[in-house]
């Protein structure tokens, strides 16, 4: 497989903002604590007044650290997701497919993780490491605790129709029956799937492969892919 981009830059980066707020409201919430204890040990001032600024301020700090580390370990779960996908797919698709990772599409709905182009068509790919019992009814999903706000299905479809509406553009790929498949990915082996009337095709990271090479609708020339996988990147 030829791999056209690197993985995208946001993951990364949101995982190494929050790590870093993590650990700087940590070592302030430790120093105020510390403060606060050497104050009492010598009555530099009220013990009253320690316990509102100090243990207060320090319990508020352990507080937002604990958001910022929850937010830190769920950006890099994704993008420990997104790099199980990016090595799966080039260790085992051949040169007759492209990937291109981090896809920016104008219109809403979020940037696409992997967008997979050969042969056998295009995919679209929404890649979720998530874990423990996950729920799907139709484009409606629940994980454990909480709703699912944002619907990757809705997501994922979203985001075909906008590559499909790509390829419609294109005077040499107008009447072409190109197939576009809209999957998401499940990367966490500990994720219980629990799939009930999908509109999408929803797979764990071993299926991949095989699917793409499998389930396309459509044959694809050399040429053909080359051309939309450089139309693609120049948008």
């Amino acid at each position: 497989m030829r791999k056209i981009k690197g993985a995208s830059n946001y993951l990364t980066n949101q995982t190494r903002k929050y790590l870093g707020r993590a650990i700087l409201i940590l070592l302030f919430s430790v120093l105020i604590f510390i403060l606060s204890c050497y104050q009492i040990m010598f009555q530099i001032i009220a013990i009253d007044k320690i316990e509102v600024i100090g243990f207060v301020t320090s319990l508020v700090g352990l507080l937002i650290f604990r958001y910022y580390r929850r937010k830190y370990n769920v950006y890099k779960g994704g993008r420990q997701g997104e790099k199980a996908v990016i090595k799966t797919l080039t260790s085992s698709l051949s040169d007759e497919y492209y990937l291109i990772n981090g896809v920016y599409l104008s219109g809403g709905g979020g940037d696409v993780d992997h967008l997979v182009l050969g042969p056998s068509g295009i995919y679209v790919l929404e890649t979720k490491n998530w874990s423990g019992t996950i729920v799907c009814n139709g484009d409606q999903w629940q994980r454990p605790g909480k709703t699912v706000k944002s619907s990757p299905s809705l997501q994922v479809k979203h985001n075909t129709q906008k590559v499909k509406g790509i390829l419609a553009a294109m005077s040499a790929f107008r009447g072409l029956n190109v197939w576009v498949d809209g999957i998401i990915v499940f990367t966490n082996k500990h994720a219980d799937l629990q799939i009930n009337n999908s509109t999408v095709t929803i797979l764990r990271l071993p299926q991949l492969s095989g699917h793409i090479k499998n389930q396309g609708n459509s044959r694809l020339t050399k040429e053909q892919v080359q051309k939309i996988v450089k139309h693609i990147k120049n948008i």
